[in-house]
């Protein structure tokens, strides 16, 4: 396994050939109904144990231990997902996950490529985006819901992530949806 600096949010790899043909009787075991009950299961066993066995397999298999890293920084995750319109500390959310802010860190960075508040700040900021176009609430509103306390900040942040203010977002959406589509 790659030491945690060295790890990233997402692997690739060649598949090699063994893998391939499981994944070919997996499919073709899905057009047989009795092959879909009885055999599919036991083909996806051995993709999976190939998995395991290739050079990324220890990372896939952190996935499933329970108080692993990787555990934690999916509790952390959920939690952010249920509370991003809440101020949070990292240290306070490394605390609840058991983990010193540094580990704790390291790992969120090393499952997500991006530090818990850039994640926090994500959340927000397609929440509001959402908020803008489906519910048609303006920019100083969708702010606050999501949990800003500065609409310039806001706006800032806005601009960044999606390279474009909200203002005009907002406007090149209602034009969008004033055109008749086909």
């Amino acid at each position: 396994m790659p030491p945690l600096g060295q790890r990233s949010a997402g692997y690739a790899a060649n598949a090699g050939l063994s893998i391939m043909k499981a994944v070919s009787r997996l499919l073709d075991c899905l057009s047989d109904p009795g092959d879909t009950e009885w055999i599919a299961p036991l083909v996806m066993d051995e993709i999976l144990i190939r998995i395991l066995r290739s050079p990324f397999g220890k990372q896939v298999a952190e996935m499933g231990f329970v108080d692993s890293g990787v555990q934690r920084v999916a509790k952390a995750i959920d939690w952010l997902r249920s509370n991003f319109s809440q101020q949070m500390k990292v240290t306070d959310l490394a605390d609840l996950m058991h983990m010193s802010v540094s580990s704790f860190n390291e790992h969120f960075k090393s499952v997500t490529s991006m530090s818990p508040l850039q994640y926090q700040k994500a959340l927000r900021l397609h929440e509001a985006r959402r908020l803008m176009f489906s519910d048609s609430r303006n920019a100083s509103t969708a702010s606050r819901q999501v949990g800003y306390i500065s609409i310039s900040q806001f706006s800032r942040d806005y601009s960044r992530f999606f390279g474009i203010s909200p203002s005009r977002d907002i406007a090149r959406w209602r034009q969008q949806e004033q055109v008749p589509h086909d």
